[in-house]
């Protein structure tokens, strides 16, 4: 049985009408995103969302956001983002049990044949992220609860443990508890994958025996410049989103499908014969 989690990620939902940095209409963007998914031949057991939610974690963004995601018929799982407001986001969710009534929003929940575990690494009223010991405690017990029931898992999060070397992001990245998650994860080999946001872009990197990865934003990209001391600055790339598919022997197979509607499918053959 083949299990399939999307993901989404940096949103950055506005009001209603409202530009994103005073110029980008991100609800468009999410409303392609959407329909990409509605679109896809195998319809995913749940979509996950890697944090940054909406913009600035007010009550009108959740709303908008809560529109947006309306036609998606699966589970869908949010996780905040350091644009996000953990107790905003709870009351503007009720229905969504799995958040949890206070402190930090970490939860497992099952999609598929995968355990999904997601953690934390917000600190309110500023960029980077952070996991204290609370938080990796919480995520060693459940992954101890996992080996036992032979389960395999997706550890899911905001903040990538590791540096992209896009370095003004870096310096707003996890900044306290990615060398402990990373010997913390090396531990269970059923850990399939670490997967994360924030960046707006496609990133892997083996981690503690693994692979962990950030995605692309629906909307804008973080533009790709390595050079020490790169501007701040996003970009129109062409938005994708992410396809974990566990194949139901044990391992996970991720794809990078690209957000909208373009030309095809067009046949290889004809008759049997490559087209000439």
């Amino acid at each position: 049985m083949t299990s399939l989690l999307v993901q989404l990620s940096d949103l950055h939902i506005r009001e209603p009408g409202r530009l994103a940095y005073g110029r980008i209409n991100t609800a468009p963007y999410l409303e392609r995103a959407v329909q990409s998914i509605l679109r896809l031949k195998q319809q995913p057991d749940a979509v996950v969302i890697t944090g940054d939610l909406t913009d600035f974690g007010r009550a009108a963004e959740y709303s908008h956001l809560e529109e947006l995601l309306a036609p998606l018929p699966m589970p869908v799982y949010l996780l905040p983002g350091n644009h996000d407001d953990r107790d905003q986001l709870r009351r503007s969710f009720p229905g969504h049990s799995y958040l949890g009534g206070d402190g930090f929003v970490q939860y497992s929940v099952r999609v598929g044949g995968l355990r999904l575990l997601t953690l934390d690494t917000c600190v309110p009223g500023h960029s980077h992220g952070s996991l204290c010991q609370s938080r990796l405690a919480w995520l060693q017990t459940q992954l101890d609860q996992c080996r036992d029931r032979g389960e395999q898992v997706l550890v899911a999060m905001h903040h990538p443990p590791f540096a992209t070397l896009i370095g003004h992001m870096d310096e707003i990245g996890l900044l306290q508890g990615a060398q402990e998650l990373e010997a913390l994860i090396a531990q269970y080999s059923n850990v399939e994958r670490v997967i994360c946001g924030h960046l707006h872009r496609a990133i892997d990197v083996r981690f503690g025996g693994s692979i962990a990865s950030t995605a692309p934003a629906p909307a804008h990209q973080v533009c790709l410049d390595l050079a020490p001391g790169a501007p701040s600055a996003w970009t129109l790339e062409p938005p994708a989103f992410r396809i974990h598919a566990w194949d139901g022997r044990g391992r996970v197979v991720t794809h990078l499908a690209p957000s909208g509607s373009f030309e095809g499918p067009y046949p290889f053959h004809d008759n049997g014969t490559l087209i000439d």
